[in-house]
């Protein structure tokens, strides 16, 4: 049998006295720097990027800089053409993409998604280095990969499926929750706000894109900018040009990433304007010989954050 426990006189006080000392140092000491507590009620528009060339370039041009990180993301705020902002990276593909969105909404008052990077051409009249801004993004690649039967693919009846499939892969719609909403919505494409695609078709003539990279590479043809069309995001890296006919093909695509989308999603069920700026760095496969990303991402990032901060300066102080 264990003894029982005695009460030792004087030490009770010593023992309050102690957790009063560790109640002080815990309070006393730093927060981490992700804490999950951070909030800034700033009106801000946010502008992602999917990896580091891409944000650079637009964090070379913010004034007032000030950087915080929640969850390992790193978040800079400041000012860019006149607007409150908050840049960051999404990651690659499409579940990052989501996660960092939601999480810049969840810890900044955000106004506005506006997102910048490169991309894939699938628009056989479109070239390296233009800049597409689609006015609605959808997930290609929530697929179902049917069973081969002797009477051809078999699907399944509990799918929606709006589009032509590619052998075995079929896309199908997917469904969301939006405020207000007592049941999910089932959908493919995920509209760019309209004022945002205004602002975009004003500053459309005013803005010059670059031809030659910094080492000396030149486009053949000048880049333009194409406003409209549809836009597909998945989470494949696509340099294949049967998949790439098919794409634009089945859904009329101009251009695919592995981003845009997952935001619109997440924009659409927050009820947050979004739009989208693509440049062109290669041709998902439809380019002659090896693939141009590697030389000509410099130029397309360049060229999407010029229209980026083209779009800022149209924007008027709310949207």
């Amino acid at each position: 049998m264990m003894p029982a426990c005695r009460f030792i006189p004087g030490a009770r006080p010593t023992l309050i006295a102690g957790l009063g000392v560790l109640l002080l140092l815990t309070a006393a000491a730093p927060r981490p720097a992700d804490s999950h507590a951070i909030t800034d009620e700033t009106p801000r528009i946010a502008i992602i990027s999917a990896f580091a060339p891409e944000l650079a370039i637009l964090k070379s041009d913010l004034e007032d800089a000030s950087v915080v990180s929640v969850n390992g993301v790193t978040f800079s705020t400041g000012t860019l053409e006149g607007h409150e902002v908050v840049l960051f990276l999404s990651g690659i593909s499409v579940v990052n993409a989501a996660m960092t969105t939601q999480l810049a909404l969840d810890h900044f008052a955000i106004r506005d998604v506006v997102f910048s990077g490169i991309a894939g051409g699938v628009d056989p009249g479109l070239n390296i280095g233009d800049v597409v801004i689609a006015d609605r993004w959808g997930q290609y690649l929530e697929m179902l990969f049917a069973r081969e039967t002797d009477d051809g693919w078999a699907t399944m009846p509990f799918f929606e499926y709006p589009y032509g499939n590619f052998d075995m892969m079929f896309p199908r719609s997917v469904t969301v929750l939006r405020p207000g909403a007592e049941h999910p919505e089932t959908r493919f494409w995920f509209a760019a706000d309209d004022q945002l695609l205004a602002s975009a078709r004003t500053m459309a003539d005013k803005v010059a894109l670059s031809r030659c990279t910094t080492e000396g590479s030149c486009l053949e043809e000048a880049p333009r900018i194409v406003i409209g069309g549809s836009g597909v995001s998945g989470s494949a890296f696509v340099d294949n040009a049967a998949f790439r006919n098919w794409t634009f093909q089945t859904f009329d695509a101009r251009v695919l990433d592995m981003e845009s989308a997952a935001v619109a999603h997440v924009a659409y069920a927050n009820d947050i304007p979004f739009i989208a700026v693509r440049s062109l760095s290669d041709l998902a496969g439809g380019h002659e010989g090896t693939n141009q990303l590697e030389v000509f991402l410099g130029l397309a990032a360049d060229n999407a954050t010029t229209v980026v901060k083209a779009i800022l300066r149209e924007m008027g102080e709310e949207s």
